[in-house]
């Protein structure tokens, strides 16, 4: 285990809990390393009062520790302090048991006949954390000005500036905009932007997404109806445009407009009225419309999708919004706002980012936009255990696991070669390098079904050099040959 304390500082302390005298001591020396100190204890009562006059970084307890069992012990070391860390371990690893543990914050649950391989490994990775989270707090710092918590569109890339910009020229007129960008990019932000610094503030916001409204409906949706004009009309009803009159409405994937409907759209454009389904009276209606699209435009009235005299009408100020890879330095600043409004709704500790988290969501290139990152901030707080978000407890990418990405399967992948390591050190018969060569390449081929150009190239190498590999003498293994 590598050292987690310099000699100079007081030293990680781990605590293990178990009734079985022989299960820890075998903990203790397996465990045991430069800068932890090992304490073991036999009921659970014990260690919480040790735990409660000093507290440790780490408890690896037992599930039927008496007198009160290990989830009960998890439960009360949470109370004491709700980021204790916790690993319970069981001979009989139940399904209610494992679900209930990781429910009330624990940090992992072992099977104990996996601990000789897999204890020292998530140890080390508990510890990191422990640390990681140590450091993090100690530098804290409220990095998320206080005037964009109050804002609903924040940015400082250069890219977002200049869209700032354009909300702040365009919002003083009542000229159409159309807002394009990709799916998850904030057009909706934008537009509700436009109206809050609009003359038409005090008056109603409206959204619609056009995708979201069957065709059928859709023209009642934007314009009312009358009792009796269609089946279902039962009462007459206003639509949207009145309902906005003096206000904005912001047509949302305006692409997927049917045709029929745009050419009603384009008259309330152009003479400002408009009728009910099933009426032959005219409304009048003063309605700043705001659209947005993730379709090329262009494309769609090159193809008759839709109506170029509408297009110009919509497209007399575009305001495009960059996806969120091309604004890397947006990333932190968002996730830092969503983070603080989570914290905030949720009124509990203060949630934060340990630095490396960060970077690797800077790294990341967010196909779902701000969106994706939205979310993947409230998945990593549901299932963080402490007020501090490492990268393991971000879930990135569409498996929403807490250890998808990149990131944490390099960080699984180390773990794995530092339990190769410590289990080599405990024999000197073996040429670990050549080893680890031949097995991977072994490993590698059985994987992929036995498919030597497959494996190469997965390998990186040429098939030749793969079948050199793996005709090599056995290398010495990690078990000493008897005799």
């Amino acid at each position: 285990m590598a050292q987690h304390a310099k000699e100079t500082n007081p030293p990680t302390t781990l605590f293990i809990v178990d009734s079985d005298g022989d299960f820890c001591a075998w903990a203790a020396g397996h465990l045991k390393a430069p800068g932890v100190k090992v304490e073991t204890f036999a009921k659970a009562d014990e260690v919480m009062a040790a735990y409660q006059k000093r507290p440790a970084e780490l408890v690896l307890a037992d599930v039927r520790v008496p007198p009160i069992g290990g989830i009960e012990l998890l439960k009360k070391l949470r109370q004491v302090n709700p980021n204790a860390m916790v690993i319970l371990t069981s001979a009989v690893a139940g399904t209610s048991n494992v679900i209930e543990a990781m429910r009330l914050g624990a940090y992992d649950f072992l099977p104990k006949e996996k601990l000789t391989y897999e204890a020292r490994m998530v140890v080390e990775s508990a510890l990191r954390a422990v640390e990681a989270r140590k450091a993090t707090l100690a530098a804290a710092v409220d990095v998320v000005p206080s005037e964009a918590i109050q804002e609903t569109i924040i940015g400082r890339s250069g890219a977002m500036q200049e869209v700032f910009k354009l909300i702040g020229r365009v919002s003083r007129s009542d000229a159409p905009v159309m807002i394009t960008g990709e799916s998850g990019c904030g057009k909706e932000l934008v537009a509700r932007a436009v109206h809050k610094f609009s003359p038409r503030t005090q008056k109603e916001f409206a959204a619609i997404n056009i995708t979201a409204i069957p065709e059928n409906l859709m023209e009642s949706e934007l314009f009312g109806h009358e009792k009796g004009s269609f089946t279902g009309a039962v009462a007459q009803r206003v639509g949207r445009f009145e309902q906005c009159d003096g206000g904005t409405l912001f047509l949302d994937e305006i692409g997927d407009m049917p045709l029929a409907v745009q050419s009603k759209l384009l008259r309330v454009l152009q003479e400002g009225e408009f009728s009910r389904v099933g009426s032959n009276q005219t409304v009048k209606t003063d309605v700043r419309v705001l659209a947005a699209t993730n379709k090329n435009l262009e494309a769609e009235v090159e193809a008759g999708n839709f109506r170029e005299d509408l297009f110009y009408r919509l497209n007399v100020v575009r305001i495009h919004i960059p996806p969120l890879r091309e604004r890397r330095e947006d990333v932190r600043l968002l996730a830092e706002f969503f983070l603080h409004r989570l914290g905030t709704r949720k009124r509990g500790p203060t949630m934060r980012f340990s630095e490396d988290a960060l970077s690797m969501l800077e790294a990341y290139d967010w196909p779902g936009n701000v969106r994706e990152l939205e979310n993947t901030i409230q998945r990593a707080c549901a299932l963080s255990n402490t007020n501090v978000l490492l990268p393991s407890d971000i879930p990135l990418g569409s498996s929403g696991s807490r250890f998808g990405g990149a990131v944490s399967s390099i960080n699984r992948m180390r773990d794995a070669l530092t339990t190769l390591v410590n289990a080599a050190q405990m024999t000197s018969d073996i040429d670990l390098l050549a080893w680890v060569e031949k097995e991977l390449c072994r490993v590698a081929q059985r994987q992929l079904g036995g498919d030597i150009r497959k494996t190469a190239e997965f390998l990186g190498i040429e098939p030749a050099d793969l079948q050199r590999r793996l005709s090599k003498d056995e290398p010495k293994t990690l078990l000493k040959k008897a005799g």
